[in-house]
């Protein structure tokens, strides 16, 4: 759904600003070297039962892939 509403804010006909998408800049950050992280997924509950591997995973950012980078970076007009 959110990736549609992308699509559709980058295909408009008219030259106006486009507007960023807060639920977007909530969810990534962009660094200064234009990479775009995300929190891993899973860490809300039920983490006691997960190994030591995974729960070491957890406490650290994840880079997107390059594709996913870039529709990010224009959803938070950040180019």
């Amino acid at each position: 759904m959110l990736y549609c509403y992308m699509v559709t804010l980058l295909i408009s006909k008219d030259m106006s600003k486009l507007k960023t998408i807060k639920a977007v800049v909530k969810r990534f950050k962009v660094t200064k070297s234009k990479k775009v992280l995300k929190r891993y997924c899973g860490q809300d509950h039920f983490n006691s039962r997960n190994t030591g591997k995974i729960t070491r995973k957890k406490r650290h950012d994840v880079s997107l892939s390059k594709t996913l980078q870039k529709t990010v970076r224009v959803a938070t007009n950040q180019l």
